[in-house]
């Protein structure tokens, strides 16, 4: 069978994941589109679990209308090419982001594109899935050859390793000084892997859970410090010579953790709020201590076309090891057990493998 009727026999028992609802999946067989202008269809070798897409079949997305396709994490292998395409061919290996912007709105031209509504209205989702198409604009500004050494799930860390990007760039960590991470997580990990791959001299993690502790000390972290215990406070506040961290990543993406980035970080420090709260919660800052201790707040929000392309060079170069973040494997068949597994802290990321 040559190369174009794989393809065609492989894509008649095509399946995507759909989201119907919050908890509820099904994964239903379906016809991949005919790539047009500018486009891919890309066959998934492997796409990622994530904490926004835990957090969506947990309680659903307030911008992603369920019932949807489902994942945004991926590599894979290029099935097809529209009119146009010039860059890539049948059989490359690629990785992309899921996202692109416009590059011509009020905030693309200010070098703000993490900010361009086109970035979220038209976000690629469906990963979880034999085939996912990708669209023009993604094609032309944030897709990218994968090199033939970069295994196929790291290179599916191409997405969130971007958004770390964009957040230190914000924070300019500094070679001597003392960053502390508020969780444990995949985010909080891959914080840590970055950081230390830059030269940071200090970096600890405080989360809770055992098992993540564990993993954030083998992975990255100088220090963990285990959020649970009574004198986690003490702990956090003796670092850096007594004075405190100098940079607080907060990783949870809840409010207490977002309260105890602010009250943790030293006189004159910086805190990066990372993980996203959710809608309606509200954060109370001490206004004398934001004023008097000439603190610096900061709240990055997805990434920039540049942060995607240092992302690229970061994984390409095998700089970070992040390949370790990947410590579990199903089927595509198995995405429901995929979930369950995140939900009592059973892995940090897990492959889905069609």
């Amino acid at each position: 069978m040559n190369e174009a009727a794989q393809i065609y026999a492989d894509r008649i028992h095509a399946r995507q994941a759909m989201l119907l609802e919050p908890g509820r999946l099904e994964l239903r067989e379906f016809e991949p589109p005919a790539p047009g202008p500018g486009e891919l269809l890309v066959k998934i070798e492997c796409a990622l679990s994530c904490g926004t897409d835990l957090k969506t079949w947990r309680r659903g997305h307030p911008v992603w209308k369920l019932p949807a396709p489902f994942g945004h994490e991926f590599a894979g292998v290029v099935a097809a090419a529209g009119p146009g395409v010039e860059k890539f061919k049948v059989g490359d290996a690629v990785m992309a982001a899921p996202t692109a912007p416009c590059g011509h709105c009020f905030y693309c031209v200010r070098g703000q594109e993490n900010l361009c509504a086109q970035a979220m209205d038209r976000m690629v989702m469906g990963a979880y899935a034999d085939y996912l198409l990708l669209p023009a604009h993604i094609v032309a500004r944030n897709a990218f050859h994968k090199p033939p050494a970069l295994p196929f799930e790291e290179a599916a860390l191409l997405e969130p390793l971007s958004c770390v990007v964009h957040a230190q760039e914000m924070a300019r960590p500094e070679p001597d000084e003392c960053v502390l991470i508020i969780g444990a997580g995949a985010f909080g990990i891959m914080h840590a892997m970055a950081l230390k791959a830059a030269g940071v001299r200090q970096v600890v993690i405080a989360g809770r859970g055992g098992k993540r502790l564990q993993w954030a000390g083998e992975l990255g972290a100088d220090r963990v410090i285990d959020a649970a215990c009574d004198d986690a406070a003490r702990a956090i506040g003796a670092l850096n010579g007594g004075y405190g961290p100098d940079l607080v990543i907060e990783c949870t993406g809840q409010v207490a953790g977002w309260e105890a980035a602010f009250r943790r970080v030293r006189r004159g420090g910086r805190v990066v709020f990372f993980g996203g709260c959710a809608a309606g919660t509200a954060l109370s800052v001490d206004t004398r201590r934001m004023h008097y201790d000439n603190l610096t707040l900061l709240a990055p929000f997805h990434f920039r076309p540049r942060d995607v392309t240092a992302a690229f060079a970061m994984l390409s170069a095998r700089r970070l090891g992040a390949g370790r973040l990947i410590n579990a494997r199903r089927r595509l068949d198995q995405l429901t057990e995929v979930f369950a597994m995140l939900e009592r802290s059973a892995a940090l990321k897990c492959a889905v493998i069609p």
